[in-house]
């Protein structure tokens, strides 16, 4: 049984402009991220049989699915993006300590840690449901940061797979899990 996990297509959105960027501007750009179109691109599927596909009911990744995956696509709302925390609106800080501001989250935010045990919840559930049989080959399209808390799920249930800090857009990561 193989498992592989693709990163939506890049999204053409820029990046906010200026020195120091205020966080109602950060936050605006979140919501207009999630609505924002993608980059067409193509993914090496490596020659394997997909079964079936779970994607993210967020547009980029259903765009990035259906680009990619020859058959139906099943969307899941467990496989959404973990939200970014809430900004405050007067604050100004240069982009790149947004970024460093959303990744030290997970460790000091109350609520973003929240939201990751909500999301190991969520690919637990996904994950129980799309490996029913056992036997077929899974293929889920989703986003970055919940990629990386499905490659831990993956370990602890037995797959190898290739690691990865963030993953690459439209890149195929295969886990595979040797037959009992």
């Amino acid at each position: 049984m193989k498992v592989g996990l693709v990163r939506h297509f890049k999204v053409k959105q820029a990046y906010p402009k200026g020195a120091f960027i205020p966080g109602r501007v950060v936050n605006e750009w979140f919501r207009t991220y999630d609505q924002a179109d993608i980059e067409s691109g193509s993914t090496d599927l490596s020659g394997i049989e997909w079964n079936k596909c779970y994607v993210s009911t967020l547009s980029r990744a259903v765009k990035t699915a259906e680009t990619i995956f020859p058959g139906p696509i099943t969307p899941m709302v467990e496989l959404i993006e973990i939200p970014p925390p809430a900004f405050s609106e007067r604050l100004r800080l240069p982009f790149l300590m947004w970024a460093v501001w959303i990744r030290l989250s997970m460790y000091f935010d109350r609520k973003t840690r929240a939201e990751i045990k909500r999301a190991r919840c969520r690919i637990s559930e996904v994950f129980d449901h799309a490996f029913g049989n056992h036997t077929e080959n899974v293929l889920i399209v989703s986003h970055a940061a919940l990629m990386v808390f499905m490659r831990e799920e993956l370990i602890r249930r037995g797959f190898a797979g290739p690691k990865f800090k963030i993953a690459k857009n439209g890149e195929l990561y295969v886990f595979e899990k040797a037959p009992c």
